[in-house]
């Protein structure tokens, strides 16, 4: 009798210990995100705010299976521990058509409105379709380097490093690729990642909901420089992304192919840096030169000097 109670105590208290180290992750984890952003659920953008409720959704239907699972397994163990002599054993349950029917049916139930939500957000956040707006979208080229990225506006002549500006509610239409190893442009705030390629060019829609600053990186691991190959993307307003076009148009850093050949090179730690664009088909010899051999020592053939509409001049 006195080695049953102690087997009891013994799992009562492994099941205790099991529960607080449980609960100290759950504190640990809550301590550690109170007060700092968590850009998947604190989204600022179009995209990302249908998204961050798709994620939720999941969770909680989720949730459906595993709580009353964990709560069955504490139940059941509890009740049929060793010490509990009142307990009945009933293996005629077993093939209980109701049963069976309840925790069969509420998960394939679940998996069904999975695959439903499933389908239709596919089609709804398909990075290749336009967003509905009234607003004309802005054209924003982006190149993955190694270790930076290169955004190229070729309608108002302007390219930067390392970060983007972007105007406040509208939508920006994202052609991505890549002179480098494959690389994944991510900014969790605004959108999910998209990958980068040579030689290929991708599409991604964005749009800030608001002004403000978000945080961009690599989300594919490239070499030595990935830790470090983040960047930002300033939503500004109407006026303020305006005047910051006509200020970089004349920026005294320019975009040339020879300054091309520079900032590509492998390098780190290079900050930002805004250009004024020379060459507004930059981008697309940037793809040109992984199909055409003759193009393989240079972005492009031509170098033209643009304005600040992207002009040329």
């Amino acid at each position: 009798m006195r080695k049953d109670k102690k087997i009891v105590f013994k799992r009562v208290a492994q099941v205790i210990f099991s529960s607080l180290i449980a609960v100290g992750l759950i504190g640990l984890f809550i301590f550690v995100t109170q007060g700092r952003d968590v850009p998947l659920l604190e989204t600022h953008g179009t995209i990302a705010n249908q998204q961050r409720d798709l994620i939720i959704l999941t969770f909680v239907l989720g949730l459906l299976v595993v709580v009353p699972v964990l709560i069955m397994l504490f139940v059941i163990a509890w009740r049929y521990r060793a010490g509990n002599k009142k307990a009945t054993y009933q293996p005629d349950m077993d093939g209980h058509r109701g049963l069976e029917a309840l925790w069969w049916g509420i998960p394939c139930l679940i998996i069904i409105v999975l695959a439903i939500i499933t389908g239709i957000s596919t089609h709804a956040l398909d990075p290749y379709k336009k967003l509905d707006s009234k607003v004309e979208p802005l054209k924003v080229q982006v190149v993955s380097l190694q270790w930076n990225w290169l955004f190229i506006y070729p309608d108002k002549g302007v390219a930067t490093l390392n970060y983007m500006n972007i105007p406040e509610k509208t939508p920006i239409d994202l052609t991505i690729t890549s002179d480098a190893p494959m690389n994944s442009f991510w900014v969790p705030a605004l959108a999910g990642q998209v990958y980068a390629m040579s030689g290929m060019s991708t599409q991604l829609h964005i749009m800030a909901d608001g002004i403000g600053s978000y945080n961009g990186a690599s989300a594919n691991i490239s070499g030595d420089g990935f830790a470090d190959m983040h960047f930002k993307v300033n939503s500004l307003t109407q006026d303020e992304f305006s005047q910051w076009i006509i200020k970089s148009a004349y920026s005294k850093n320019t975009l040339s192919n020879e300054t091309y050949k520079k900032i590509a090179e492998p390098s780190k730690d290079n900050g930002e840096v805004t250009y004024a664009l020379m060459n507004k088909d930059l981008y697309n010899g940037i793809i040109m030169k992984y199909m055409s051999p003759d193009e393989s020592k240079t972005p492009a053939k031509s170098e033209e000097k643009t304005d600040m509409h992207g002009m040329d001049m």
